[in-house]
């Protein structure tokens, strides 16, 4: 009962997530088309929007479309873009100190080095976990990847025949990884695997 009841909250947070995000998705295209509909006032300073509020303004929506990409993919990419255009976004329009723009650009490189030195590129990825004895080219069909296969393998054969070439022991969480993607051990029975989790990177 736990388990179903655990389920439903699950699909119940998705379910306000992409609602929240559709309301934020509404809300930036009404502001949109209010900017639109707003720039022959430009020239004038004392009306919206004068340049800084347009650049305010568009800042303001590009974050807003990164908060809808992180609401949708939930990857560790979408979090860094947000982080960027929310840093940036302080440096460029704030002009309060020389010492908050240095914190702002040390944030930023601090942000790329933690990318190009802790993400990995299966940090980014999609897991599906498949039977044992699902055909390697239905995988490879619904996912659009290449997972290399005699005529009738499935996801076991390829799977133990990779075990047996790099050694590797059986057992669940054992994985081999390929250019952009893997297969990891996600069940076992009785000894058997029986269940695959095929990992796509996403780049």
């Amino acid at each position: 009962m736990k388990k179903y009841f655990a389920l439903l909250l699950k699909h119940l947070a998705s379910i306000l997530e992409y609602f929240i995000a559709f309301m934020l998705a509404v809300g930036i295209v009404l502001l949109c088309i209010r900017m639109a509909g707003s720039l022959s006032n430009i020239p004038n300073l004392d009306v919206w929007p004068n340049y800084d509020d347009l650049l305010e303004t568009c800042f303001n929506l590009i974050i807003g479309v990164e908060l809808i990409r992180m609401m949708y993919y939930h990857t560790p990419n979408t979090v860094f873009e947000v982080l960027l255009f929310a840093i940036a976004r302080q440096i460029i329009i704030d002009h309060s100190s020389v010492w908050s723009s240095l914190v702002g650009v040390c944030a930023i490189a601090v942000l790329f080095a933690t990318r190009k030195y802790l993400f990995c590129e299966f940090d980014i990825s999609n897991k599906i976990i498949f039977r044992a004895s699902t055909k390697v080219k239905v995988v490879n069909r619904l996912l659009g990847i290449d997972i290399p296969y005699e005529p009738h393998d499935t996801l076991f054969d390829v799977i133990t025949r990779k075990f047996e070439e790099y050694e590797t022991e059986t057992g669940v969480g054992a994985c081999v990884y390929f250019n952009d993607w893997g297969l990891r051990v996600a069940k076992m029975h009785e000894g058997k695997i029986s269940r695959i989790e095929v990992i796509r990177a996403i780049h």
